[in-house]
């Protein structure tokens, strides 16, 4: 049984805390963090053993790409998806092949290692927001869609399923929801005229979302990730959407408002998620561990969709990703475009519109 908890472990081999925590009946997800990983061997060793000790979970990762990107040391570096936009408005056609390329390439070394699903894309409007930036595909919605939907296209035919995030977005204000409150003051009109349509727009795309700890106030006083008005009433009832609701990562500032994580837990559940995520938080994940016993278990068939195809290890991440049959093409096309000699200079950053000076900066590490 699939349990309504993901939480972290400490380190690049379990410990018997860990396998005490991954065995409890409502953990049903591992997410990975940069501190978990050391080798692509490692990795897949380490994914192993979780299944071992519990064989009915979901292991995830943060593998966007640019900045965020947990998979570094022998994996194919990725570009920004703010690149792939910044492609777009030179060479729309280029852009949309690449889109794919980078969606099939990293899904493809993703599973390899034994990991089910990247959550990946942001759907987010680049705006003013502090956490998302390039991140994002593009400040224009059509575009998002457009990138977002060959992006997502090359997950799948790689074998994984796709998670949009931060429902319904977070480019529109600047306080990062993983250190602050976020709040924003626009109309429901007005959120679903912008930053909404490239999550309703990619529905068909999209096997799950994660909404967004920020506080939409005109339309409830509770973060979106807590917000029945936005979980029950609009992602269910008005978008008829099917898949599976990951709560963000409910130690982020922006999810304090609910109280305790007990409290943050029992809120995110009741008010629509089926997975709650608590992370960077030992205490915390105990906790959450203990008060998730008083919860129903999600639909299991909805989370069960969420498997990656995983292939059998062949010895080493090429081998592997070898079986999968346009990995080499994928890899190489998206080298070639974004990371070629001549390309990877400031020269080239400059002329797509981005700053070198905090490429390795990862907004999302805030702990």
């Amino acid at each position: 049984m699939y349990g309504v908890l993901m939480i972290d472990i400490d380190s690049t081999a379990l410990t018997a805390e860990d396998v005490s925590l991954i065995k409890q009946a409502q953990v049903g997800g591992v997410i990975l963090f940069a501190r978990n990983v050391e080798s692509a061997a490692q990795v897949r060793e380490l994914c192993d053993d979780i299944r071992y000790h519990n064989p009915d979970i979901l292991i995830g990762v943060d593998q966007e790409g640019g900045r965020v990107a947990r998979l570094r040391e022998g994996f194919t570096k990725l570009p920004a998806m703010g690149k792939l936009g910044k492609l777009f408005d030179r060479d729309p056609t280029q852009a949309l092949s690449s889109a794919y390329d980078c969606g099939y390439l990293m899904a493809a070394e993703v599973l390899a290692v034994g990991i089910d699903l990247s959550f990946a894309p942001v759907l987010d409007r680049d705006g003013i927001s502090q956490v998302i930036g390039d991140r994002s595909f593009h400040e224009d919605p059509q575009i998002i869609v457009a990138l977002a939907t060959q992006f997502m296209r090359g997950m799948r035919a790689a074998g994984m399923a796709t998670t949009g995030k931060h429902f319904p977005g977070h480019g529109a204000i600047a306080p990062d929801s993983h250190v602050a409150e976020a709040i924003d003051n626009r109309s429901l009109d007005e959120i679903l005229a912008s930053d909404m349509q490239p999550f309703s727009q990619t529905l068909p795309w999209l096997d799950a979302l994660m909404p967004a700890h920020v506080i939409f106030s005109q339309v409830d006083n509770k973060p979106a990730g807590f917000s029945k008005i936005w979980l029950k009433d609009i992602i269910r009832d008005t978008l008829k959407f099917k898949g599976v609701l990951f709560s963000d990562d409910l130690s982020m500032a922006g999810a304090q408002a609910a109280g305790d994580v007990s409290a943050r837990v029992k809120a995110a559940i009741e008010a629509g998620c089926d997975i709650a995520l608590v992370c960077n938080d030992r205490i915390a994940a105990h906790e959450a561990a203990e008060a998730a016993q008083e919860l129903p278990y999600p639909n299991q068939k909805r989370i069960k969709a969420m498997r990656g195809q995983i292939p059998s290890w062949q010895g080493d991440l090429t081998s592997t990703c070898q079986q999968f049959e346009y990995w080499q093409q994928a890899k190489d096309s998206v080298t070639e475009t974004f990371f070629g000699a001549e390309l990877d200079t400031p020269a080239f950053d400059s002329q797509l519109g981005n700053d070198r000076r905090n490429d390795s900066i990862d907004p999302t590490a805030y702990k």
